[in-house]
């Protein structure tokens, strides 16, 4: 990396990740990939650690954050887990699958964690760097995206610089995008064992339910005026800064035409119209659509199954 960027890059080798977990045992801030996006991590017991996260994002104090943990273990200490919350972590952990369940009353974490809220979001996520860095430090880790607050989520080390450099202290680049490229699924297990969607993300819980479970569940995914419970539901997010118009089957001349499938664009999200193809692009396209000469952008139809819920999902919030 250049010497023009204020905050340090390092790669996310064993010498990179044992001076993450110093930086972040002091209560400072490393921005780290994951296999959804890159995640802004402090140690999540911390209230002044904390605290740093909600002031270099710009995030209203409101919105709780994603508690990321080693593994079910370590879930445990923190949340009373529902029976079906307990099942879903040992089969499908580590995963780009939250869980918000009931926290313990003595959890050792800061109270801007849950934002006020009696339950904590839980994942243990599903990428090498991330779980090396979780194994190298003895406490959990609050981890939102890694941008300022409302704009679009980096899957890149250098979308991480776009917002953050100077505001954080240190960034992982192992090199790489993130391989989902969406922010994880969202599902909230009450204590009754009942399972409401906050937020739709690559983990297909119609699959996942109808595979272990009869009973019908909820969705909210944060519809507006419902109540804030979890990371991505707010009305107007992951914005470009530019308008967007959605389902556009061609682009006017002042328009960023993003693609999908038969629809060919400045930027494609899937030539063939691959629904984990486009996910995995989305961020990058809406970067690229951000940075480009044109003041306002346009996306092609993206059919509204399987994780093309999720895509559609966040780009309606980017409409906003």
């Amino acid at each position: 990396m250049s010497g023009k960027n204020v905050t340090e890059v390092v790669l996310a080798d064993a010498a990179g990740i044992e001076k993450a977990a110093r930086i972040l045992e002091s209560g400072g801030l490393v921005a780290v990939p994951t296999e959804t996006v890159y995640g802004l991590a402090a140690r999540a017991d911390r209230p002044e650690a904390v605290a740093k996260i909600y002031a270099a994002k710009g995030r209203p104090d409101f919105n709780p954050l994603i508690v990321h943990v080693a593994g079910l273990e370590q879930a445990r200490e923190l949340a009373d887990l529902p029976h079906t919350a307990d099942i879903l972590a040992d089969l499908v952990w580590p995963a780009p699958l939250t869980l918000v369940v009931p926290m313990k009353p003595h959890a050792n974490l800061a109270p801007a964690v849950t934002a006020g809220l009696p339950t904590v979001a839980l994942r243990s996520p599903n990428h090498p760097v991330m779980q090396a860095l979780l194994a190298a430090c003895n406490f959990p880790l609050a981890a939102p995206s890694a941008n300022r607050s409302g704009f679009v989520s980096p899957t890149t080390a250098a979308h991480v610089l776009a917002t953050l450099d100077g505001r954080i202290d240190l960034i992982l680049d192992d090199g790489r995008a993130c391989a989902e490229g969406l922010e994880s699924t969202i599902l909230a297990v009450r204590p009754d064992n009942s399972w409401e969607e906050l937020r739709p993300g690559p983990v297909d819980l119609d699959a996942l339910h109808q595979h272990y479970w009869d009973a019908p569940y909820a969705r909210t995914a944060g519809l507006s005026g419902s109540k804030i419970e979890a990371p991505g539901q707010l009305a107007s997010h992951y914005a470009p800064g530019k308008p967007v118009r959605l389902d556009a089957e061609w682009a006017e001349p002042d328009e960023f035409w993003i693609g999908f499938g038969a629809w060919d664009g400045d930027c494609t999200l899937s030539a063939s119209g691959n629904l984990n193809e486009a996910a995995s692009r989305l961020y990058a396209c809406l970067h690229e659509a951000a940075n480009a000469p044109q003041p306002r952008i346009a996306v092609a139809p993206v059919p509204d199954r399987g994780v093309g819920r999720a895509i559609n999902d966040r780009l309606r919030r980017a409409a906003a």
